[in-house]
């Protein structure tokens, strides 16, 4: 099981940025798939962003394609989430997962991170 702890939200207004940092305690970070997911007080857990072990894939949900940016380190076995021009609606609380496979689907990553609370007034 891997460890995995976020850090980085806060309050932003609309517009703003925040970086999102995913440290991770396993020696085997660089074989996993990392993901970020979402969650807003009454709403399902939606999918954000995906990549890969050597971070040449990525992939985003349309709602945020083209404002976050996914990445990672290895070396610091450390994921990111690059968050610009925050809108209220990505408001929820953010966490980072991971997975021995490539997948997009929630269900298949086996370790999560506690979440980040992201706050985005208008």
């Amino acid at each position: 099981q891997v460890q995995l702890v976020e850090s980085g939200g806060g309050l932003v207004q609309a517009g703003g940025s925040l970086r999102l940092s995913c440290a991770a305690s396993a020696r085997t970070f660089s074989s996993l798939a990392m993901g970020w997911f979402r969650q807003a007080p009454g709403k399902e857990r939606e999918f954000v962003a995906a990549i890969r072990w050597s971070g040449g894939n990525t992939y985003y949900a349309d709602s945020v394609k083209g404002r976050f940016t996914i990445s990672r380190d290895n070396a610091k076995n450390t994921a990111y989430l690059q968050m610009n021009s925050l809108k209220p609606e990505d408001t929820a609380v953010y966490h980072c997962a991971a997975a021995k496979i490539w997948t997009l689907n929630a269900t298949e990553f086996r370790s999560w991170g506690q979440g980040t609370q992201v706050t985005v007034s208008s």
